[in-house]
């Protein structure tokens, strides 16, 4: 499933394509993928409608319009949103897409979804707040700070790695960089969070803001299906450290990588030698 660094590479592509591009026509093929709103009046609150902007909150792409509706798109395992020219969609592109929005001079953004996992739904603002009021904290915000993060891990007898994934607590970061946050923190995934020093807490901070900040940088990580809004493949996935890793050696000092399920039934893969 994409994780932050994937889809604020998404939002940001989709952004640079299409905003100020206005929506002329309306194709719903696949109207299972919808939430919130039925396909019919779905096409008839976005027709006509401008791309203001796109951004990211958590794991979503939101997508606002100059009607103050948003699209809210969660990718999910095989989800892509696409921004480009309609004349630049493969056959496989259009055979896979589940909703298609015509824009003027001939641009298009286009979700494609294989196994239509993910979610296109369509919120006034009002929904929006109520929808994205209960998620965690955003890590790359200011108010994202070592003592922060200590005060959500002190509360939770839940294995730290489980803690930081948990979008209740703290947003957008999934399996694969919560490895590499722990692995850089030198942390065992599967430590009682309430047992994370405050000093553990900021190093956890540092690398999760580290390892987000750097995969944005590359483009995020495609490891199975994720590719960006012009459908180019991350390249985070040649630096891992730690995700994809078991039994391979330690970079940092040498010793096998270990991998287990047991936190959550997730690939884990940690160091049993410099992370404790």
């Amino acid at each position: 499933m994409p994780e932050l660094p994937e889809v604020e590479t998404i939002a940001r592509g989709v952004h640079a394509a299409v905003a100020g591009r206005t929506i002329e026509a309306v194709g719903v093929p696949r109207p299972d993928v919808l939430r919130e709103v039925t396909a019919r009046t779905f096409a008839k609150r976005v027709r006509g409608t401008t791309i203001l902007e796109s951004r990211r909150r958590a794991k979503h792409i939101v997508v606002t319009l100059d009607n103050s509706d948003s699209l809210v798109v969660q990718p999910r395992f095989t989800g892509a949103l696409l921004a480009t020219r309609g004349s630049e969609l493969t056959d496989y592109d259009r055979h896979y897409t589940a909703v298609l929005l015509g824009l003027d001079s001939g641009y298009v953004l286009a979700y494609r979804d294989v196994r239509r996992l993910g979610t296109v739904s369509l919120m006034n603002p009002e929904r929006l707040g109520e929808y994205f009021g209960e998620l965690g904290d955003e890590p790359l915000e200011e108010g994202f700070t070592g003592a922060r993060l200590s005060a959500i891990l002190g509360a939770s007898r839940q294995p730290v790695k489980k803690v930081i994934m948990d979008q209740y607590k703290v947003v957008g970061v999934g399996n694969i960089y919560a490895n590499e946050a722990l692995w850089r923190a030198g942390i065992d995934p599967s430590r009682a969070a309430d047992r994370i020093t405050p000093g553990e807490a900021s190093d956890l901070r540092d690398a999760i803001v580290a390892v987000l900040d750097e995969a944005i940088a590359s483009g995020g990580s495609s490891i199975r299906d994720y590719r960006n809004a012009t459908g180019e493949a991350g390249a985070f996935s040649e630096f891992l450290c730690a995700y994809g890793r078991a039994d391979e050696e330690c970079y940092r000092c040498g010793a096998k990588l270990i991998e287990t399920h047991a936190i959550d039934g997730r690939q884990t893969v940690f160091c049993s030698h410099c992370q404790s």
